[in-house]
Protein backbone atom coordinates (compact mmCIF):
# COMPACT_ATOMS: atom_id res chain seq x y z
CA UNK A 1 0.00 0.00 0.00
CA UNK A 2 1.62 3.22 -1.16
CA UNK A 3 0.49 6.49 1.19
CA UNK A 4 1.95 10.04 0.61
CA UNK A 5 2.52 12.35 2.96
CA UNK A 6 2.52 16.34 2.80
CA UNK A 7 4.29 17.80 5.45
CA UNK A 8 1.86 18.99 8.05
CA UNK A 9 0.38 15.89 9.21
CA UNK A 10 3.88 15.12 9.94
CA UNK A 11 5.54 17.84 11.49
CA UNK A 12 2.45 18.02 13.76
CA UNK A 13 2.59 14.54 14.96
CA UNK A 14 6.63 14.58 15.10
CA UNK A 15 5.97 17.65 18.17
CA UNK A 16 3.24 15.81 20.13
CA UNK A 17 5.61 12.04 19.89
CA UNK A 18 2.83 10.52 17.66
CA UNK A 19 4.22 9.36 14.58
CA UNK A 20 4.65 5.98 15.60
CA UNK A 21 0.96 5.92 14.97
CA UNK A 22 1.10 7.00 11.47
CA UNK A 23 4.18 3.83 11.09
CA UNK A 24 1.12 1.52 12.65
CA UNK A 25 -1.20 2.46 10.28
CA UNK A 26 0.41 2.81 6.63
CA UNK A 27 3.82 0.99 7.02
CA UNK A 28 5.96 2.92 4.82
CA UNK A 29 5.32 6.43 3.83
CA UNK A 30 6.35 8.60 0.84
CA UNK A 31 7.40 11.99 0.78
CA UNK A 32 8.33 14.06 -2.27
CA UNK A 33 11.49 16.37 -2.14
CA UNK A 34 9.64 19.33 -0.98
CA UNK A 35 8.03 18.01 2.12
CA UNK A 36 11.29 16.85 2.74
CA UNK A 37 13.20 20.51 2.39
CA UNK A 38 10.48 21.60 4.61
CA UNK A 39 10.85 18.97 7.28
CA UNK A 40 14.33 20.54 7.46
CA UNK A 41 13.03 23.83 8.03
CA UNK A 42 10.56 22.86 10.42
CA UNK A 43 13.72 21.22 12.16
CA UNK A 44 14.90 24.49 12.92
CA UNK A 45 11.74 24.95 14.57
CA UNK A 46 11.57 22.18 16.77
CA UNK A 47 14.42 19.11 16.08
CA UNK A 48 11.73 16.45 15.94
CA UNK A 49 10.30 17.86 12.95
CA UNK A 50 13.39 16.53 10.97
CA UNK A 51 13.70 13.28 12.35
CA UNK A 52 11.13 12.30 10.49
CA UNK A 53 13.84 12.03 7.60
CA UNK A 54 15.82 9.39 9.28
CA UNK A 55 13.13 7.72 10.34
CA UNK A 56 13.66 3.83 8.06
CA UNK A 57 10.03 3.55 6.79
CA UNK A 58 9.74 7.00 5.34
CA UNK A 59 11.23 7.19 2.09
CA UNK A 60 11.91 10.51 -0.22
CA UNK A 61 10.75 10.23 -4.04
CA UNK A 62 11.56 13.16 -6.71
CA UNK A 63 8.00 13.81 -8.89
CA UNK A 64 8.34 13.36 -12.48
CA UNK A 65 5.30 15.57 -13.86
CA UNK A 66 6.80 19.40 -12.85
CA UNK A 67 3.79 20.86 -14.98
CA UNK A 68 0.98 19.14 -12.39
CA UNK A 69 3.16 20.78 -10.19
CA UNK A 70 3.50 24.55 -11.53
CA UNK A 71 -0.39 24.48 -11.92
CA UNK A 72 -1.05 23.42 -8.69
CA UNK A 73 1.01 26.34 -7.56
CA UNK A 74 0.04 29.02 -9.66
CA UNK A 75 -3.73 28.06 -10.43
CA UNK A 76 -5.02 26.65 -7.12
CA UNK A 77 -2.56 28.84 -4.50
CA UNK A 78 -0.92 25.88 -3.22
CA UNK A 79 2.56 25.80 -1.47
CA UNK A 80 5.01 23.47 -3.47
CA UNK A 81 5.09 21.04 -0.47
CA UNK A 82 1.04 20.32 -1.26
CA UNK A 83 1.66 20.51 -4.65
CA UNK A 84 4.54 17.43 -5.15
CA UNK A 85 2.61 15.79 -2.51
CA UNK A 86 -0.84 15.51 -4.64
CA UNK A 87 1.13 15.31 -7.84
CA UNK A 88 3.59 12.30 -6.14
CA UNK A 89 0.13 10.74 -5.03
CA UNK A 90 -1.14 10.53 -8.21
CA UNK A 91 1.94 9.43 -10.37
CA UNK A 92 2.57 6.66 -7.43
CA UNK A 93 -1.74 5.60 -7.55
CA UNK A 94 -1.36 5.95 -3.61
CA UNK A 95 -3.98 4.55 -1.53
CA UNK A 96 -4.08 7.54 0.55
CA UNK A 97 -2.60 11.48 0.78
CA UNK A 98 -2.28 12.47 4.51
CA UNK A 99 -2.77 16.31 3.76
CA UNK A 100 -4.37 18.73 6.21
CA UNK A 101 -4.78 22.22 4.69
CA UNK A 102 -8.01 22.90 3.08
CA UNK A 103 -7.36 23.95 0.14
CA UNK A 104 -5.26 21.21 -0.84
CA UNK A 105 -7.36 18.68 0.58
CA UNK A 106 -9.89 20.38 -1.75
CA UNK A 107 -7.77 20.03 -5.09
CA UNK A 108 -6.59 16.53 -4.02
CA UNK A 109 -9.84 15.09 -3.80
CA UNK A 110 -11.10 16.89 -7.06
CA UNK A 111 -8.71 14.87 -8.43
CA UNK A 112 -9.94 11.83 -6.89
CA UNK A 113 -7.10 10.91 -4.31
CA UNK A 114 -8.25 9.83 -1.30
CA UNK A 115 -7.25 11.50 1.30
CA UNK A 116 -6.94 11.96 5.48
CA UNK A 117 -5.60 14.15 7.52
CA UNK A 118 -4.05 14.04 11.41
CA UNK A 119 -7.69 14.06 12.92
CA UNK A 120 -8.08 11.17 10.62
CA UNK A 121 -5.23 9.47 11.65
CA UNK A 122 -5.85 9.45 14.99
CA UNK A 123 -9.44 8.77 14.83
CA UNK A 124 -8.35 5.32 12.71
CA UNK A 125 -5.37 4.73 15.58
CA UNK A 126 -8.45 4.90 18.33
CA UNK A 127 -10.36 2.46 16.28
CA UNK A 128 -7.70 -0.04 15.62
CA UNK A 129 -6.86 0.43 19.67
CA UNK A 130 -3.86 1.74 18.79
CA UNK A 131 -4.60 4.63 21.96
CA UNK A 132 -7.38 5.02 24.39
CA UNK A 133 -8.32 8.20 23.97
CA UNK A 134 -7.32 10.73 21.22
CA UNK A 135 -8.78 14.43 23.51
CA UNK A 136 -5.38 14.93 24.98
CA UNK A 137 -3.27 14.92 21.54
CA UNK A 138 -5.68 17.29 19.50
CA UNK A 139 -5.78 19.69 22.41
CA UNK A 140 -1.82 19.11 22.27
CA UNK A 141 -1.45 19.28 18.58
CA UNK A 142 -3.68 22.84 19.05
CA UNK A 143 -1.27 23.92 22.25
CA UNK A 144 2.16 23.03 21.07
CA UNK A 145 1.92 22.57 17.09
CA UNK A 146 -0.44 25.13 16.31
CA UNK A 147 -3.24 22.98 14.81
CA UNK A 148 -5.90 25.29 14.06
CA UNK A 149 -9.63 23.50 13.89
CA UNK A 150 -12.89 24.86 14.46
CA UNK A 151 -15.37 24.22 17.89
CA UNK A 152 -17.91 22.06 15.55
CA UNK A 153 -15.32 20.14 13.67
CA UNK A 154 -13.26 19.36 17.78
CA UNK A 155 -16.65 18.02 19.14
CA UNK A 156 -17.57 16.32 16.13
CA UNK A 157 -14.24 14.86 15.78
CA UNK A 158 -14.61 14.10 20.05
CA UNK A 159 -18.32 12.64 19.47
CA UNK A 160 -16.46 10.30 16.76
CA UNK A 161 -13.63 8.88 18.75
CA UNK A 162 -16.86 8.53 21.38
CA UNK A 163 -14.94 11.19 23.86
CA UNK A 164 -17.50 13.75 23.53
CA UNK A 165 -18.98 13.65 27.38
CA UNK A 166 -15.66 13.81 28.79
Amino acid sequence: MIVVSDTSPLSGLAIVNQLALVHALYGQLVIPSAVAKELERGGQYDPKIAQVLSLEWVEIRSVIDRRLVDELESAYNLDVGESEAIALALELKAKALLIDERLGRQEASRLGLSITGMLGILLAAKKKNLVSEIRLIVDELIGKAGFRISAQLYQEVMTTAGEDNR
